[in-house]
């Protein structure tokens, strides 16, 4: 007769979970191998009261409330056995750490095939060129990866480099094409051996994709290259370039600043009750940060582990504050239930998040950007001797076109010139571009006089100056592809790059400074 599994206790189950979602924050839930939850924007909360464990999940397209049976650990996957409330059939759900499921072989075949859809195109698109060389074989040398096909057209001694993304790769891969194609252009040009003079760079990305593509390339350099945009519908075969200038700048809103002592003073009881519950030394190495006038962040060394939001209660019309915890998307209730479980994951998080923890433990690597950032802020007058660290805004909320986006770090000089400022602490060849995307919108910003109208930098006399670009980031984990990338970007731009030493979470030291288009502090 067969034995039945040991049961798992509810705690335990509610752990593993946890720990999954901590060391794979891009995951995914399947059902049958169709995704229902992608964790990037859904959000979770674990309870374990009276035995059970109880997963919520919940996004802007639907809920879903399961208690957790068992789990079992896969390759690269996690399969939860779950059960519906009034059901006693078990359900099974996978969660996997991304969403893009396909297989090698089926995205060589789809990238294999988008390049004769790509080759037909062009041809017929631009029939006085000729089409060479294209391909998307990987070149991890040059930065070069498989999901991008490259190739040039050319016309007697002239030519344009030609980088091309199919509809099937993920939204930031479809992004990420314009960072590929400057490295692109100027490998074509450095291994051109002068026989071609390469005009510029055309961009192809698919129907309806061009957004960010399009805000990007309006700041990079005229007078370096030519750079054209085009969108193509790849089951019509059809191309059409994009007018940049009537595409590119997006209408930006900005949300009205707020009074962040007012904010403390209106959840002290609240923010009492959770200091009460930690350990004296999370106690003392806690941050205790106002995101809004309505919500309060508890953070450890850059990761938020618990918040206070004030808002309607459930069915009524009365206000109350609402005390969430966890870790990156995890978002449980405080109650006198969960109260235990609160007690047990703060504990873990002090225990394991701190300058000397393990780079093994995914709270420990959880969010290495916010942890720079915390350790920025509080030496920012040594990184960068210009800048008011008195007067400083941290994840601003600013939204363009419908999209809601943040501003990193945004401060202003002594002479009053705004300063953003982008952190990194992995390797990242995307770092310049995505920089740009929040300066492009503050340098708006700036010439709508939005910060003055919302309440930003009270009683602060601004420069017109554009603002100063800061990227920082650890020295080794600077992608060497960004000195190119920077070198193209318009001279409107004032861009400084700065490197840290590499153990920046035990002290900071700037070991590296890089400065280019007059960016003179001021």
């Amino acid at each position: 007769m067969p034995v039945a599994p040991a049961e798992i206790p509810a705690a335990e189950l509610a752990r593993e979970l946890e720990e999954f979602f901590a060391e794979h924050p891009q995951a995914a839930l399947l059902e049958d191998g169709r995704v229902l939850f992608d964790m990037q924007s859904a959000r979770y909360s674990l309870s374990a009261e009276q035995g059970r464990c109880l997963l919520h999940l919940w996004s802007e397209e639907r809920n879903l409330v399961r208690t957790i049976l068992r789990l079992q650990a896969r390759k690269d996957s996690l399969r939860l056995e779950t059960r519906r409330f009034g059901q006693t059939r078990p359900q099974v759900l996978e969660l996997v750490p991304n969403r893009d499921r396909r297989t090698p072989s089926s995205r060589e075949a789809m990238r294999a095939k988008y390049l004769r859809v790509l080759d037909r195109v062009l041809m017929r698109g631009f029939p006085d060129w000729t089409v060479e060389g294209f391909r998307t074989a990987a070149d991890l040398e040059n930065s070069f990866g498989p999901a991008y096909a490259r190739g040039v057209l050319t016309r007697g001694t002239a030519a344009w480099s030609v980088v091309a993304v199919n509809a099937e790769e993920p939204q930031p891969t479809i992004d990420g094409i314009l960072t590929l194609g400057i490295l692109w252009l100027a490998y074509c040009r450095e291994h051109g051996g002068g026989r071609r003079l390469f005009q510029g760079l055309k961009v192809i990305v698919p129907q309806g994709t061009a957004r960010t593509t399009c805000a990007r390339m309006l700041w990079l350099n005229s007078a370096v290259a030519k750079w054209e945009l085009y969108e193509l519908d790849e089951r019509a075969e059809q191309i059409e370039q994009i007018d940049l200038r009537n595409s590119g700048n997006l209408h930006c809103q900005l949300v009205h600043a707020f009074d962040p002592k007012a904010a403390l003073q209106r959840f002290g009881s609240a923010v009492d009750h959770i200091l009460g519950l930690l350990r004296p030394g999370l106690r003392a190495a806690t941050e205790i940060r106002p995101r809004s006038a309505t919500e309060i962040a508890f953070v450890l060394h850059g990761l938020e582990f618990a918040r206070i939001r004030h808002g309607l209660a459930a069915g009524s019309f009365a206000r109350q504050d609402e005390i969430t915890f966890g870790a990156g998307a995890n978002e449980t209730a405080l109650t006198a239930e969960t109260e235990d479980l609160f007690r047990e994951l703060t504990g873990r998080l002090f225990e394991n998040r701190h300058a000397g923890g393990s780079l093994r433990n995914p709270l420990f690597r959880l969010q290495p950007e916010r942890w720079l950032e915390s350790e920025v802020r509080r030496d920012l007058v040594e990184i960068e001797p210009a800048i008011r660290a008195d007067i400083l805004y941290s994840q601003v909320p600013a939204f363009s076109a419908g999209d809601r986006g943040m501003l990193d770090l945004l401060t202003v000089t002594h002479g009053g010139r705004l300063a953003v400022i982008e952190l990194k602490a992995d390797d990242d060849l995307h770092l310049p571009l995505q920089a740009l995307d929040y300066w492009s919108r503050v340098r708006q910003l700036q010439r709508e006089h939005a910060f003055e109208k919302h309440g930003y930098f009270p009683e602060i006399e601004f420069s017109d100056q554009p603002p100063l670009l800061y990227l920082v980031a650890p020295s080794l984990r600077i992608h060497p592809s960004s000195d190119v990338v920077l070198r193209h970007l318009s001279p409107e731009i004032p861009w400084e790059l700065i490197g840290l030493n590499e153990d920046w979470r035990k002290r900071r030291k700037v070991i590296l400074r890089k400065r280019g288009n007059a960016s003179a502090s001021s």
